[in-house]
């Protein structure tokens, strides 16, 4: 099971990577939430050696030199190139690193500011969705090829309610649901990286079964996402033993795929949700 290196809180990823070696984590996927420097490269290889770390590099990370929106389903030309650069810099890490994965959020049919990323989003005029659903795979077919032994995962995205709202009940955001998946795999072969809390919250906003939801998806990935919340907003918290989620996962063969936790909280929460998941999904 792997950890993700937003789970813990510093200005740049040799500190968070630092601090979760030292407390025993070993494999450690790579995301969003730190700044750029140089030397970061230098740093993880040093910090891999050091203490035998297993890396995988998800999504926003590397952070770029200035903040953007990652979509590759931008019909904004910045935007979209911007992200293709990013992937293929994400991908040329991984090779580096010796990560296995490489994974991209699915696209959104909107341009969403930097400053409400995991937020509300503001109303704004929706792309034309057959347009924003080629380009994105055009840009994922571009950067599965330079992908070289990595494989490319595609995450599906949490739409909130209170997103639904904004955009009277038109979706800005493809993959929510396994409807959106079999949309996507109409057009593209690709592999899925399931978030089941992410899940969780689109299920409960397009009012559809979570279970249901959750037994077509996760048979169809090999990659998973892990971490609570009310079924309401994506709030990354650790697991307790009354959890809906982790209820539902119980009962799913999770035998041979590759975990992440994201959950934020104390260490010492963080090191007990992990052993609450594992031994209730039996995972060894």
């Amino acid at each position: 099971m792997y950890l993700s290196s937003a789970c813990v809180k510093h200005e740049y990823i040799k500190d968070s990577v630092n601090e979760l070696a030292q407390n025993g984590f070993k494999d450690i996927e790579l995301s969003g939430g730190t700044k750029y420097y140089l030397g970061y490269e230098d740093d993880l290889l040093r910090l891999k050696e050091k203490y035998h770390l297993n890396y995988l590099v998800h999504n926003y990370f590397p952070p770029p030199p200035q903040d953007f929106i990652l979509n590759l389903a931008s019909l904004d030309d910045d935007v979209y190139h911007k992200s293709l650069e990013h992937c293929h810099r994400a991908i040329a890490l991984s090779q580096k690193l010796g990560a296995s994965k490489f994974c991209v959020h699915a696209g959104f049919f909107i341009n969403i500011k930097t400053s409400e990323i995991g937020k509300n989003l503001s109303a704004s005029e929706l792309f034309n969705k057959d347009k924003a659903m080629g380009r994105f795979c055009e840009g994922y077919t571009e950067i599965k090829k330079a992908a070289r032994g990595i494989d490319i995962y595609i995450e599906n995205n949490v739409l909130s309610l209170s997103n639904m709202k904004t955009f009277q009940n038109q979706n800005p955001l493809m993959l929510t649901d396994y409807q959106g998946y079999l949309e996507l795999k109409s057009l593209i072969e690709f592999k899925l990286l399931l978030d089941v809390a992410h899940l969780n919250v689109s299920a409960n906003s397009l009012g559809i079964d979570y279970a249901e939801q959750l037994n077509n998806m996760l048979a169809l990935s090999d990659y998973v996402h892990v971490s609570d919340n009310d079924g309401l907003h994506d709030q990354s918290q650790c697991f307790q033993e009354n959890s809906k989620i982790l209820n539902i996962l119980k009962k799913q063969d999770l035998r041979g795929k590759t975990m992440t936790m994201e959950t934020y909280g104390s260490l010492e929460n963080i090191k007990q949700s992990q052993a609450l998941l594992e031994r209730t999904l039996r995972l060894n």
